[in-house]
């Protein structure tokens, strides 16, 4: 049986789940919508999902809306607004690396995020969480790097992206985190409904409008699409949702450790959906995964 406090472990693992999905689809719409088009679809998709799953969580919870209080914006515009340029980033990777490969380096995510939530929020990690996340973050960096590989800017340049994406994710992680906490009077789960659905809505509101002004065509585009950008927006939503659920009991350095259970996933999707085979060095990586993100919840 899980208690309240403990239930970031499920809703980060079914979080990952849902976001390795849709990672997956995006990726399959970046060559006819562009790299900020496939950005733009989780936001501008997800965000009537987002008010569906705030409406039903105001029915079950009995809780009142209110605006948030001042200290809510600033947390929310540097989650809304790390995510889009964070998104893009790891798109752009994927566009040049395998999709498990990319993975592997957004998961460096998770000591980034350990720095950023000590620094912006305080929060406390234990000795043993921190050689979790050591553990861990080894890992991914095991399952990421490429022995002989070509070491020509061409292989540089989705290195760097995928890294700097992955600072933006910790960013955003800790940005909203920061939101959910500063949401008064609410049960957790209403807090981070609340805050993803304000935080969908900036940015859809900013991507759209950067769209429309220098892309127009894209947005059409996404319009023609809207089956599959439907079904990508709702996972997304979905996925979200859990994720904000896990903040909302935990530190975010908790959360995005954990959720290096994603690069478990993203093999399985590489390897039967792509047909990129695993190499004895990634599943090396995959075992000091498996341990670190033991350890974190052992702790």
């Amino acid at each position: 049986m899980f208690t309240i406090a403990s239930l970031w472990i499920p809703f980060t693992i079914v979080a990952a789940l849902g976001q390795v999905a849709r990672n997956a689809m995006q990726q399959s719409l970046t060559k006819p919508l562009g790299t900020w088009g496939a950005t733009n679809i989780r936001f501008l998709f997800g965000f009537p999902f987002s008010l569906l799953f705030l409406g039903l969580v105001l029915l079950a919870t009995g809780d009142h809306l209110s605006p948030p209080p001042a200290v809510f914006w600033p947390w929310l515009l540097l989650g809304a607004l790390s995510q889009i340029v964070a998104t893009g980033l790891m798109l752009l990777a994927m566009n040049d690396r395998s999709f498990v490969v990319t993975t592997a380096y957004l998961k460096t995510e998770a000591i980034q995020t350990a720095i950023f939530g000590f620094v912006f929020l305080g929060d406390h990690l234990t000795w043993l969480k921190v050689l979790a996340i050591m553990i861990a973050t080894v890992g991914v960096v095991i399952t990421a790097l490429r022995p002989g590989g070509d070491k020509s800017f061409a292989e540089l340049k989705p290195t760097i992206t995928g890294l700097v994406a992955a600072a933006a994710f910790a960013l955003s992680a800790v940005g909203f985190r920061g939101a959910i906490i500063n949401v008064p009077d609410v049960s957790f789960v209403t807090a981070a409904s609340i805050t993803l659905a304000l935080g969908l809505f900036v940015q859809t509101l900013v991507l759209t409008i950067y769209l429309l002004w220098r892309a127009p065509d894209v947005l059409r585009g996404i319009l023609r699409l809207w089956r599959p950008s439907m079904l990508a927006g709702f996972i997304g939503a979905f996925a979200s949702q859990f994720w904000f659920l896990a903040f909302a009991l935990t530190a975010a350095a908790n959360v995005r450790t954990l959720a290096l259970i994603e690069v478990l996933f993203a093999q399985a999707v590489a390897y039967y959906s792509f047909k990129q085979p695993i190499a004895p060095r990634e599943l090396a990586g995959i075992a000091l995964i498996v341990l670190g993100v033991a350890v974190l919840v052992g702790a």
